[in-house]
Parts: C-alpha cells; structure tokens; sequence
C-alpha cells in the first residue's frame, strides 16, 4: 500500500519536472554561436578603428582539430593591424580554450601560449552573476630578439542584461559581460604590471554586438553573416490598373438587391396579446388568461402591471371582437 501511494505521489513530480526541464531547453539562447564561417564586424563610435571576428577551420595542431576565432583589429587611420589568435572547441554547454596567439602591432611582438589543461572561454547560456576565469602563462617574442615570460589573469561576470542599440539593429536582452584583466611580466630588468577593465555584450543568439575598450572607446556591430533583422516576407504586387475591370463585373449600391432571406420571410411579425404565440388571438389566449387569474404570470399579464386581473381579460376580448 506505501509503495502504491508512493508511486501516486512521484508519478506527476517527475512529469513536471521532465515539463520544466524541456521548457527549459526550449528557451535555452546561445551568446557565442560558435559555428565556422560565422563573422562580426564592429567599428568604434569615432570612426577610427574597426574589429572584425571570424571563425575558421577547422585548424589541425598536434593531430588534434580546433576552431580558430581570429580578431582583428584595424586602426583606420594608421593601417596598424592587431590579431588575437583563439583555438577553441565547442562543447554542449561552452566553449573551450586551448591555445592563444597574441600579435601586436606595436611593438612588433607575438604572445604566445598552450593550455595544458583548457579552460572555459565562453559558456553558451548565461544568467545573471555567472563567472569564470582564464589563466594563460606563455612567452611574448619580441622582433628585437627578447623573450619576456607573461602572465595574465582575465576574471569574466555577467553584470546585467541590456537593450542594445547599433548600427546593425536594436538587440534585445543582451548579457553585459565585463572582463577584469592583470597582466604581468617578468624580465631581467624589469616587472610591469597592466590592469584594465572592458565591457562586451553578446545577443542571444547573434554574438557579440557591443564592445567598450578600457579607453571608453565603444565599438558597436555593423554587420554580420548571421540573421541580424527579422526577415521581411516577400510581397509582389501585382499591376492591375492596365487592365480596366469588366463592367459586368462592375457593381453600384442602387444594382444591390434587398431581397429578404427565407428565414426572415418565415419569422412572423410578433402579434399584440397572443399569449400562445401561435400568431392569432383567440379563444385559447382568452382560456390561458382565465386559468392564471390572480396569478403574477408575465406571459398572461398583458398589461404589465405585475398581476393577471380582469383588465387582461378585457383586452383579449376587445381583440377577439375586432
């Protein structure tokens, strides 16, 4: 009996729960479509820069496949180009870090380094408060012949969600997402510490759309390969004014027939005091009144005034006599 009872009480438990979960699943949105051939392209708010990200590949390292997104950042003016190199996998809940190439412009340089252990590069849903961490020890080669060993330390969190407006379109619920960044580096003859803090919005299912760089600068989304805009259905309309209309087909409201319908030819004209409702006062209206005599009946009291009395009589006898 206690397991018949169990048995009763778990059954619709689970069914909400498995209700939930695909409710869930459904509403699920991806920040960072991770697919190959995908591509954003943001300009600052000044006109002096632009960041285009692409993702390529696949990239084969050591026999092993990866993505690569490949940022690169333009200063229009100067022609000054900075690439950032990510080679990354894509899992079901996020995307995975293995290896990072940095070249700068100025100076000339490559940062390099290999995750032994990868780490989260970007989790494909986010909520509010979520946080995670990239730790990247590697070498920065100088063209001058120097090798500097480099650590940094990058802390993400979602710190809100925002409407988005850019020159592409207006994004809605966008995860604000800001990047703490420590950098140090260790020489012979020197340690240099930088720390700066940036913000990025990413649309759900769209990417990154927004970006604020630790100057302020803000670059926003000026296009994309994916679907940035509803698409608009495809309405031909067709020419109708070189061909007149037919004037048989032509019709003005005195051509318009009135004609009754059979069913309001059959609804008779209500009669005054057919109590019977058969469409003629008679003896048996007279005969209904009679019987109810006294009585507060409203299909008999023809007078209204609230009691069937001899003054209903009179008046079905009066329409008897005409």
């Amino acid at each position: 009996m206690k397991k018949t009872a169990f048995s009763r009480w778990i059954k619709p438990v689970l069914v909400l729960s498995l209700a939930c979960f695909f409710a869930f699943t459904a509403t699920a949105q991806n920040y960072y479509p991770a697919d190959i051939g995908n591509m954003w392209v943001l300009e600052s708010s000044d006109g002096t820069a632009r960041s285009t990200y692409t993702l390529e590949g696949p990239e084969i390292i050591n026999g092993e496949e990866y993505i690569l997104l490949q940022i690169r950042t333009e200063e229009l003016e100067t022609g000054e180009v900075d690439t950032d190199k990510y080679f990354l996998t894509v899992g079901s809940d996020a995307i995975t870090l293995h290896r990072t190439v940095l070249e700068f412009a100025l100076p000339p340089s490559t940062l390099s380094a290999d995750l032994p252990t990868p780490v989260t590069f970007f989790p494909l849903q986010l909520v509010m408060g979520d946080q995670w961490q990239i730790t990247v020890d590697g070498e920065a080669k100088l063209e001058i012949g120097l090798t500097i060993s480099v650590n940094s330390v990058t802390n993400f969190e979602v710190v809100g969600f925002e409407d988005v407006i850019t020159p592409s379109g207006t994004f809605q619920n966008c995860a604000k997402v800001r990047l703490d960044l420590l950098v140090a580096a260790d020489t012979a003859f020197l340690d240099l510490e930088i720390e700066s803090t940036t913000h990025q919005w990413f649309a759900p299912d769209i990417g990154p759309v927004q970006y604020e760089n630790s100057d302020g600068l803000l670059f926003s989304l000026t296009s994309s390969n994916l679907p940035t805009t509803p698409e608009e259905p495809d309405i031909t309309v067709e020419d109708t004014t070189s061909e007149p209309i037919p004037e048989e087909e032509t019709t003005t409201a005195e051509d318009a027939t009135t004609e009754p319908t059979p069913e309001e030819e059959t609804v008779p004209e209500p009669v005054p005091y057919d109590v019977n409702g058969d469409g003629v006062v008679n003896i048996l209206d007279l005969t209904i009144v009679a019987s109810r005599f006294g009585e507060s009946d409203v299909d008999a009291d023809v007078t209204g005034d609230g009691i069937v009395n001899i003054l209903d009589l009179v008046l079905i006898a009066q329409t008897l006599s005409n």
